[in-house]
């Protein structure tokens, strides 16, 4: 079940939030939770939801081993080995299978396994948890119904954010029912749902278009035209998800931390690592690299340290070169950008040099996200040759790609793509700040509701078509 379809919308959602706001007990509201986020995975992974609670169960079982002080790093290790098992499993089997054949004499057959729709986040968080009592940032939660809660909590049960349970163990144990927090979760919910519909599946059509074609048909604005849009639909996308992850929590009185900070305004790929899927680069930095020594260790170790972060964030995201490469990428910029042979911090104290910063991040942005939208390294490589002239289109070619590229500018697409430009940037709040007044806040906050209510129509009226695209990272 996914957010964006009508049976959560008009079944799954409101059955649970008018049940929820009518039980009284705060213990009773959690077994409705527990017990809907259950039904939420299953209705997708019927079989695979008893892994994941069977994964759950170890990592509590695991959590309180760490009572025993002569217990706690062997737990620890435990935890780690089997959740990493886990994912290598289910996640990785088959990419690694696959690695071993390319020796000369090794013909091992490749195991087919389908991936569990979010093993990636669950076990993340259980990891995070089981981290954070070794080190002794939280306590052990003994009460395995409210770890269960913390993990399998549908909103950000399948594509995160990643929640660190000491952001909401106070949340799971006390609640209260706030109106405004309600309202201000739907409305969120709507702008999500919005960002998702409206704009991420509409440049993903020309996206995936693009990315469909055959190499002899592929010219160069086309190819900057695909990779500009999937750049495009995986911000929207992704962000959307979480705009409605964090507003279905607030529906029910959690808070989740942003995991999007405008990314596409950062002026160097440093800025937009601290921009871009918080809740996964926060992860890594606070159980990958802090353990590998962070900066502590000087520059060199440093750098490598983040090039040892950036390969398990490609890897983490999914079974694939394209992926690998994709984190690599990212970790060489920000080497050149630490060593500063690209100069971005003193390109930040003038203004024509902080253009052409954020002119050269994004072009970054754009030929990373190239390799990691590609099929494989081969399409990648292609089409970074084709964006900078370098194609194999004959004049035959060329002319039938001119064709389709100015077939793919229609009234819907133009409009689509300035409104993503706008949105990309921190409108919002630019608006709020030029109200000062109560008066005018409230009116501007009256006026973002109706506008709300307005998405959710035009939203209504696109599922009423009976397309259906699913969300980028539920295949991660």
């Amino acid at each position: 079940m996914v957010f964006s379809s009508t049976v959560f919308l008009f079944m799954f959602l409101p059955s649970v939030l008018i049940l929820y706001y009518l039980i009284p007990e705060r213990h009773v509201k959690n077994a409705l939770l527990i017990l809907a986020s259950i039904v939420f995975y299953a209705f997708g992974e019927p079989f695979v939801v008893f892994l994941m609670l069977i994964s759950i169960l170890c990592n509590y079982g695991l959590g309180l081993m760490m009572q025993k002080e002569t217990l706690r790093k062997t737990s620890l290790i435990v935890s780690v080995i089997w959740n990493l098992g886990l994912l290598g499993v289910y996640k990785y089997a088959g990419f690694f299978v696959s690695i071993l054949n390319s020796i000369p004499f090794v013909n091992l057959p490749v195991p087919e396994i389908p991936l569990p729709i979010g093993i990636s986040f669950f076990t993340f968080q259980a990891m995070s948890y089981v981290i954070d009592v070794y080190r002794g940032d939280i306590k052990i939660q003994k009460n395995f119904f409210r770890l269960l809660l913390y993990i399998t909590f549908f909103p950000q049960l399948i594509a995160g954010p990643i929640v660190k349970y000491k952001d909401i163990e106070n949340q799971l144990a006390e609640r209260k029912f706030n109106p405004g927090q309600t309202a201000h979760g739907i409305r969120r919910f709507i702008c999500g749902l919005s960002k998702k519909l409206l704009i991420a599946d509409t440049v993903s059509i020309v996206a995936d278009n693009i990315f469909s074609l055959e190499k002899s048909e592929l010219i160069c604005p086309l190819a900057w035209l695909g990779a500009v849009c999937y750049t495009l639909q995986i911000y929207f996308d992704f962000s959307g998800y979480s705009d409605m992850a964090i507003g279905l929590g607030q529906m029910f009185g959690f808070e989740f931390k942003e995991n999007f900070n405008y990314p596409y305004i950062s002026s160097s790929m440093t800025d937009f690592w601290r921009r871009w899927h918080i809740s996964v680069s926060t992860w890594f930095k606070e159980y990958l690299y802090f353990p590998l020594g962070g900066n502590r260790k000087g520059k060199t170790r440093t750098v490598m340290n983040k090039w040892i972060v950036f390969f398990f964030t490609g890897l983490w995201h999914g079974a694939n070169w394209t992926f690998v490469i994709w984190g690599l990428l990212n970790g060489g910029f920000l080497m050149l950008e630490s060593y500063e042979i690209i100069p971005v911090k003193k390109m930040q104290k003038n203004s024509f040099l902080k253009i052409l910063s954020h002119v050269y991040t994004m072009l970054a942005v754009v030929l990373c996200f190239t390799i990691f939208r590609a099929s494989d390294l081969s399409q990648g490589v292609h089409f970074w040759q084709t964006m900078f002239g370098f194609g194999i289109a004959d004049e035959y070619h060329q002319k039938i790609g001119m064709s389709l590229f100015l077939k793919e500018f229609n009234y819907l697409f133009i409009i689509t793509v300035i409104f993503a430009v706008i949105l990309s940037m921190p409108v919002k709040d630019w608006i709020s700040g030029c109200f000062k007044s109560e008066k005018a806040k409230s009116g501007l906050q009256m006026i973002s509701y109706l506008g709300s209510l307005g998405l959710l129509f035009l939203c209504l009226l696109y599922l009423s078509a009976g397309t259906y695209s699913p969300f980028i990272y539920l295949n991660f």
